[in-house]
């Protein structure tokens, strides 16, 4: 089925739950590397994902309820977000498609106000999506 390819600067959304915590999400670009380019930009393909990185993001979950900071980071493209037949540089190019599967990274625990320990969770699975500012493209 044919989707819209991301391209150079679309956003990219995560959501504010991950697993228990509960995370104040900042929004983030993604980086294009292909050599094809869509609206003027480079078209984004297998790879560009790891450019996503959220820092400085404040968290709480459970007891932990004074704020802690992490990152956000897109652990995995979801099966509809690469393209099938259609390659740039051999590699397959990163489709709008529905959700992919986040990750945010602990820097700095959330703790516990009462017994002062921090969480002991270095990581929280959690998903986001992509906004694409290209309309004109779509391929397989």
């Amino acid at each position: 089925m044919a989707d819209y390819p991301l391209i150079d600067g679309d956003k990219v959304l995560f959501t504010s739950l991950f697993a228990q915590a509960i995370v104040t999400v900042l929004p983030g670009t993604i980086t294009g590397s292909g050599k094809s380019v869509g609206g003027g930009k480079k078209i984004c393909v297998e790879g560009d994902e790891a450019s996503v990185e959220v820092a400085g993001c404040p968290y709480v979950t459970g007891p932990f309820v004074t704020p802690g900071m992490g990152t956000l980071k897109i652990a995995r493209l979801g099966p509809d977000q690469l393209s099938i037949k259609t390659t740039d540089s051999a590699k397959k190019i990163i489709l709008k498609g529905r959700y992919f599967i986040a990750k945010f990274q602990v820097q700095k625990p959330a703790m516990d106000p009462v017994t002062l320990s921090p969480d002991p969770s270095p990581s929280y699975p959690g998903r986001g999506e992509f906004v694409t500012t290209n309309f004109k493209i779509t391929i397989d």
